[in-house]
């Protein structure tokens, strides 16, 4: 997920072919470490986004606009002043490192021609935006860095701007054989990070590709390899170095499982780049989550920027805001776990209570020959015809031992009863809450967790605020929906309400029904219509759906049981999801869902 600088060379020749020539309409700071450019081209205007925030600094063409403070902050008013309608003459990238260069054209105030230059660097923490005169003396900066800030360097008014020599790298554009060699047998660590530690703008994700497209470990420590092995190293590197030069970028997002991992300006062959069955940027729904690596190209950079980073934002929105409701799940669990194994020993405890009962029987049965005084007793057990020894208080006579072992029995039974109830209301529990917590798994939207909130709500889990008793939450979420190849809709619940909405309200008796065995998952529906029966690709695919969406997704083979909806009942007082069926068959398989056609509603 670097930003290195074979991406900055994408972007640069992205931005040299759209905004050569264009000139600046407008310029905003919507952030304290943000810029947005608006371009006016003859064919349309263009939007550059600019952030130097430490945790996310970016650069690309964007579509979108974003809301800008009532009052522009200084380093704004000072671009205004200087840059606007200026004419952009040149975008440049110094070698490969992470660092823009956007010349500007313009006119001062006595109508003199001027240049100035907008060095855009993308550092990490390091990130800023620099604004330079034509002699590179920096007229401001969007962050100021002082003296007792870096001793590498002074980004202040006044001063001259310099890149830093913080690291000693040399640069892939111009290397030979030779020094490749020499650089990588200089460096006693695993291949891949000799390569992103010798050479300018290489990121560990295209230091790793590297070593594959070559066929070699990246894990290979550089002791180990040998002249073929170089050799081979040197041309995958050779052709990524020619690619570059040429501007023959493919920007590609890297998949595993459905979640984006890495992005690059170069095809990540490692991942399945160009393998005929990867998804598309049209045919991946965000429903769809097709497991195992793949790819997903681009033709811009840009597009490829703006959605990777979109989806990654709200990937990570989704989780920060399931935090809460993960939290409270999470405790409820542990705490009920601990409940039920508890009352798991205080039943095992319980064992002997009919042992007690006989030894009560048998005294009133055989009490008569018991010595004053005896320890213990020998007599028949007439239930299984064999001699028992019945352990006496010799404090007490037979009788009042009989009655002390009934009492023991008749305790233990009343014990037992109520456990036998409580293990089931506690072992109900644990499930709907683990059915719960696989609910927020599946959840891709906020309006997926409003109704996962809503129903730990009318479980008790949480507190409905004092103004809203007695009103739910608006919920707009709905089951995910797919296509078989055969023709046939099926829906996929996304947390027990839409569990039961599907199985009890939408599916009709002869729609068939499918579920992962004996662990938490959604509720599968396959809406038969006028078909009499099923074709078994369908039921492929909706056991598929089962298993992905259930805490089986990764596993080699999920169980799943598959019943028609007429089947399945509900018990009375069950918790929501929860449902009991006794006649059904079942299938293994695996929970890759990729090619089976989601609806888009």
């Amino acid at each position: 997920m670097a930003f290195d600088g074979v991406t900055i060379a994408n972007v640069v020749s992205e931005l040299k072919r759209e905004l050569t020539g264009g000139r600046l309409y407008k310029i905003a700071q919507p952030e304290a470490d943000e810029l947005l450019l608006t371009i006016k081209q003859p064919d349309g205007t263009k939007k550059l986004l600019i952030s130097a925030q430490a945790s996310l600094p970016l650069l690309y063409l964007t579509g979108e606009s974003k809301p800008s403070p009532m009052t522009a902050p200084g380093f704004c008013m000072l671009l205004r002043k200087h840059l606007q309608n200026g004419r952009i003459t040149g975008i440049s990238q110094p070698g490969l490192e992470r660092i823009v260069h956007i010349d500007v054209e313009h006119l001062d105030e006595m109508g003199d021609l001027r240049r100035k230059t907008l060095v855009v660097e993308i550092m990490g923490k390091h990130s800023n935006i620099i604004f330079c005169d034509s002699e590179g003396t920096i007229i401001d900066s969007i962050k100021h860095v002082s003296a007792a800030v870096s001793s590498l360097r002074e980004v202040l008014p006044g001063k001259a701007y310099f890149i830093a020599a913080t690291q000693d790298k040399l640069d892939a554009l111009s290397t030979d054989g030779e020094a490749f060699r020499n650089a990588l047998s200089a460096r006693p660590q695993p291949v891949f990070k000799a390569l992103y530690g010798s050479f300018t703008g290489i990121s560990p994700v295209l230091a790793q590709e590297l070593c594959y497209e070559a066929g070699i470990d990246a894990d290979l420590p550089t002791a180990a390899l040998g002249d073929s092995d170089y050799e081979g190293l040197y041309g995958a590197f050779s052709r990524m170095a020619e690619a570059i030069r040429q501007e023959r970028f493919s920007p590609n997002i890297a998949y595993t499982d459905g979640s984006p991992v890495e992005f690059c300006a170069l095809p990540l062959t490692m991942y399945g780049y160009g393998r005929q069955d990867a998804p598309s940027t049209d045919s991946v729904n965000p429903g769809e989550k097709p497991a195992g690596d793949y790819t997903v190209p681009y033709g811009s950079m840009s597009a490829l920027l703006e959605h990777y980073y979109a989806e990654k934002n709200v990937l990570t929105h989704i989780r920060q805001k399931s935090a809460d409701l993960r939290r409270i799940v999470q405790t409820a669990l542990e705490r009920n776990v601990k409940k039920y194994d508890l009352q798991l020993r205080q039943m095992k405890d319980t064992e002997k209570r009919d042992t007690y009962r006989v030894y009560g029987e048998l005294l009133n049965t055989y009490g008569y020959s018991a010595e004053p005084g005896a320890k213990s007793l020998q007599a028949l057990n007439y239930y299984t015809d064999e001699t028992v020894t019945i352990p006496l208080d010799p404090t007490l006579s037979a009788k009042e031992n009989a009655q002390k072992y009934f009492d023991r029995y008749g305790k233990m039974k009343r014990t037992y009863e109520a456990l036998s109830q409580l293990t089931v209301e506690v072992r109900a529990e644990i499930q709907h809450l683990e059915s719960v917590s696989t609910a927020l798994d599946i959840a891709l939207y906020e309006e997926d967790l409003a109704q996962i909130k809503e129903e730990l709500t009318e479980s008790g889990y949480i507190r409905r605020k004092a103004g809203n008793r007695g009103k739910k939450q608006k919920i707009t979420s709905r089951p995910f929906h797919y296509l078989s190849s055969d023709g046939f809709h099926m829906y996929v619940g996304k947390n027990n309400f839409q569990n039961d909405e599907l199985t009890f309200k939408l599916a009709t008796g002869n729609d068939w029904w499918f579920h992962a065995k004996q662990i938490p998952g959604s509720h599968v529906v396959v809406k038969t219509g006028n078909a009499q029966e099923l074709p078994d690709r369908t039921f492929e695919e909706a056991a598929r759906l089962a298993a992905y969406y259930s805490k089986g997704r990764g596993q080699e083979k999920v169980e799943i049981d598959y019943v028609q909806k007429k089947h399945v009942k509900k018990p009375n007082g069950a918790k929501p999801g929860f449902v009991v069926y006794y006649t059904n068959y079942s299938m293994a398989i695996d929970s890759d869902i990729s090619g089976i056609q989601p609806v888009n509603e």
